[in-house]
């Protein structure tokens, strides 16, 4: 067993108001935005992980939401300044910030540039008015196209425009219409992916009329053509990128890496080379809580269980178009395939789900299709 890279993911759970399909621990801000207070305590959740990490750089930073971008450039900077007292940086660290269009001002890419953010995720999600309101999102197509100007012109090293599909009355060329604009603007990563209707939403008790599977099957395959047309290559099921500007925070997660996840309802995974077990960390959910002086951030801390390994990992794994090296599974997971496991890769293979060589596992463009299919028969 060995010791993967090294991420880290920081939650701020603000935002301007809830989104109907978003399930992510988020929260309408009602009065005043807490910065320097819950900075301090991200902080102090940071030192508590670092015990664990057993002295790694931190290869990868991802600040997520809510939305990142309500706090200030000023603010962010000392959050990674004090961040790198606590933990050690890698030299050539990627730092992600999210951003919305909406809460966004012109100065403030440049900002958080000079802060030390090198990548943002700028959450478009659609150029169409009619498609944004019925998603709850409080921008509009001029902002976006604004916030994507304002970060080409930032100096930032790469960005990524956050898109959705299969909206609610989508048509086919509604959807390509929206990724030929964000192709236009030539960023170096693109997110594509499907909306989805999860519990606990209002979309999910009051559901929206969504594209049929005909469609949504249209949607994915051409919109697949038209990016790779344009010079994008798929490195994952949702994720696109010109070559060499994959997002590395998420190629770890997939990669079965470690993170530290510090922040309201933040997750986290740890590697125990001593114990040979991989322990999941969740953080206090609501930020009244976790903001409780005295109180400790973690909810609750669980090792997963050996007869889960293997699904989590290929969970992961599977999500990636690179071949999957078969030494992982065992140096990443401490743990050797037991024999219905090898019967169902062997089944997967045998159905065109997965390809094999003498030292990789790859799922197949089928595979990629029916994805859960293949992962099922681990669990």
């Amino acid at each position: 067993m060995r010791l993967p890279p090294l991420g880290l993911y920081i939650h701020i759970p603000w935002c301007v108001q809830k989104c109907p399909y978003c399930d992510f621990n988020s929260h309408a801000l009602k009065s005043g935005l807490p910065e320097q207070e819950y900075i301090a305590h991200l902080l102090a959740d940071l030192e508590q992980d670092a015990r664990f990490t057993g002295e790694r750089p931190v290869e990868t930073i991802f600040i997520g939401g809510g939305t990142p971008s309500l706090f200030s450039p000023e603010s962010i900077g000392y959050l990674l300044t004090e961040a790198q007292k606590r933990v050690p940086f890698a030299k050539d660290i990627e730092i992600t910030l999210e951003a919305n269009p909406g809460t966004i001002e012109a100065a403030r890419f440049e900002g958080y540039v000079a802060a030390g953010v090198n990548r943002f995720s700028i959450g478009i999600q659609s150029f169409q008015a009619r498609h944004l309101n019925a998603l709850g999102r409080i921008h509009d197509p001029a902002q976006a196209l604004f916030a994507i100007t304002q970060a080409e012109q930032s100096g930032v090293k790469s960005f990524n425009v956050d898109l959705m599909h299969g909206l609610p009355e989508q048509t086919l060329q509604n959807a390509l219409d929206d990724l030929s604009q964000a192709i236009n603007q030539q960023p170096k990563h693109l997110s594509w992916y499907q909306l989805t209707i999860e519990p606990n939403t209002p979309f999910y008790s009051r559901p929206p009329e969504l594209p049929d599977d005909d469609i949504l099957w249209d949607i994915q395959a051409e919109g697949h053509k038209l990016l790779a047309a344009s010079g994008y290559e798929q490195y994952e099921i949702s994720g696109y990128s010109k070559p060499g500007n994959q997002c590395k925070h998420n190629l770890n997660y997939w990669r079965f890496g470690d993170y530290i996840g510090i922040g309201c309802g933040a997750h986290g995974k740890l590697t125990n080379i001593e114990n040979r077990s991989i322990d999941r960390t969740v953080k206090v959910k609501h930020p009244r809580g976790y903001m409780t002086l005295n109180r400790p951030y973690l909810d609750h801390q669980n090792q997963v269980e050996e007869d889960d390994l293997a699904f989590e990992f290929f969970m992961n794994r599977f999500r990636l178009v690179e071949p999957c090296p078969k030494a992982d599974f065992a140096a990443l997971t401490g743990t050797s395939l037991t024999t219905p496991q090898q019967d169902a890769i062997g089944q997967a293979i045998s159905n065109g789900l997965l390809a094999e060589t003498a030292n990789d596992w790859q799922v197949t463009s089928l595979g990629r299709r029916y994805l859960n299919t293949l992962l099922s028969a681990f669990v």
